[in-house]
């Protein structure tokens, strides 16, 4: 059906397309005959489908939109969905609403591009001084992206970061224990962290860990040398290695935490947001979770009370054969709609997006509310820009020349350093994955929690996996 209506679409869009150059044309012409050389030149228009980048809240966010209009001369629409994004981006293509910039992830953009409602970027990227720059956006970064013959139809949003154990390293320096390496030693973690009241307030109420269900235990099945989702091989063969006997013994250690009460009970039922506040609240001492959190962590707590011994610190997962086996982020990209009415103003956007000045509102905000710059060229964050963590949809620009001018939240680039240490890569997703995902979550958490034992949860995963043609 989601195909269906996105064929749909990209046929109301060639349509829509093609009023929509016929319009301007027939707008240009009837301004050139006006003979009126005094009236003033509209501004062009921009229209942005947007989910993280922008401001805060509805008063801010006009401020951001303020300054991109006065960077590009401009008038901007940035709309920013409170909840769904996905589901309002497919929608938007569904009806023929034209965009001409959009906020999308890797494996959404695979769709678009699959259904031809993407506009093609190789060549506008070729022809950039600022997006062909390997300084700006390293050339490692565009091969993640590029379809069939080197074919280009996003521009990134940010350098992505990695998720990682991200540990209480205030709870470890309390209780004497040493970081871990190998699933043996996060169990010891696991339970005195659960065991041994690390945040001294005499009540038996900490978990060791807790995640946000499946997501994201691959710092832990690193241990058996497994990664989540896709595998294919160089004949099209596909594997789940989490449906693999190889991942038996992880699925059992997760059992003995949860049977020992070190694993929180709601992990497979935890949403990011459950999951962190129990982080933030000293319920829990470990959480999987992105590298930027680590610095928004300890900034929340700083911000909360300054003297607090609170300290997050990301580390690295358990090794296995492969060596430690993390899960790169999927890259947050811009993208233009094949039904842009203006793609060349959606480029300048881009641009912007990725020139200093772009970089500077990403990620610290708006200059006079986020921060503001003394006589001496000082940049200093205001109340409102400590509150808002340097985050207005970026935390790391890809722009390799950028130096933030009030340094990072404090852990953030040594968490960085760990997941580019290690073996971080991308997932491997297919038009199948939210099937198969299904089942291998099922299976998955009742190995986690004991309903199944380990080895019987895996082979009926598989089987049911085969069964529906999920895998070969």
């Amino acid at each position: 059906m989601k195909k269906y209506l996105l064929m749909f679409a990209c046929s109301l869009m060639v349509f829509l397309a093609a009023c929509s150059s016929g319009s301007n044309s027939t707008d240009s012409n009837a301004s050139s005959n006006t003979g009126d050389s005094s009236s003033e030149e509209p501004k062009q228009t921009l229209k942005i489908l947007t989910a993280v980048a922008g401001g805060k809240n509805a008063e801010e966010h006009e401020l951001f939109v303020q300054e991109i209009e006065k960077a590009l001369d401009m008038d901007v629409e940035m709309v920013k969905p409170p909840s769904d994004y996905d589901q309002k981006l497919l929608a938007s293509f569904a009806s023929g609403e034209v965009y001409d910039v959009v906020y999308l992830t890797k494996d959404l953009m695979d769709v678009l591009v699959s259904q031809e409602a993407l506009m093609p970027l190789t060549d506008q990227i070729a022809a950039s001084d600022v997006l062909s720059d390997s300084a700006v956006i390293p050339d490692e970064e565009w091969d993640m992206i590029a379809y069939e013959n080197d074919e280009l139809y996003g521009v990134f949003n940010k350098s992505e970061g990695s998720t990682m154990p991200i540990v209480r390293q205030d709870w470890l320096d309390e209780l004497g224990l040493e970081e871990p390496t190998t699933l043996d030693e996060f169990y010891d973690v696991f339970k005195a962290f659960g065991e041994q009241d690390p945040d001294g307030n005499g009540k038996d109420d900490t978990y060791g860990l807790t995640t946000a269900g499946l997501y994201d235990i691959q710092p832990f099945m690193s241990a058996a040398g497994v990664k989540y989702k896709y595998v294919i091989d160089e004949n099209g063969n596909r594997t789940i290695p989490y449906a693999s006997e190889d991942a038996v013994p992880v699925y059992e250690w997760f059992n003995q935490l949860y049977d020992e009460g070190l694993l929180d009970p709601n992990f497979a039922t935890n949403d990011t947001a459950q999951m962190r506040d129990l982080f933030l609240s000293d319920r829990v001492g470990v959480v999987t979770y992105w590298d930027a959190w680590v610095g928004l962590f300890n900034n929340l707590r700083l911000t909360e009370d300054p003297n607090t011994a609170f300290e997050a610190k990301g580390i690295a997962g358990a090794e296995g054969p492969n060596g430690v086996m993390l899960r790169r982020g999927d890259p947050s990209l811009w993208a233009i709609p094949a039904n842009s009415s203006n793609p060349e103003g959606a480029l300048a956007f881009l641009e912007y997006w990725h020139s200093e000045e772009g970089n500077l509102l990403s990620t610290l905000g708006i200059e006079g509310h986020d921060y503001e710059v003394d006589e001496n060229g000082e940049v200093a964050l205001t109340p409102t820009g400590e509150e808002h963590g340097m985050d207005h949809g970026v935390v790391m620009p890809n722009n390799t020349n950028f130096e933030n001018p009030v340094g990072f939240l404090p852990g953030f680039p040594e968490a960085r350093e760990v997941w580019q240490a290690h073996n971080a890569t991308l997932e491997t997703s297919t038009e199948d994955w939210p099937d198969a995902e299904k089942i291998v979550e099922n299976y998955a958490f009742q190995a986690m929690t004991g309903e199944l034992p380990a080895e019987e949860a895996v082979q009926k995963m598989q089987e049911e996996l085969k069964g529906a043609g999920l895998i070969d």
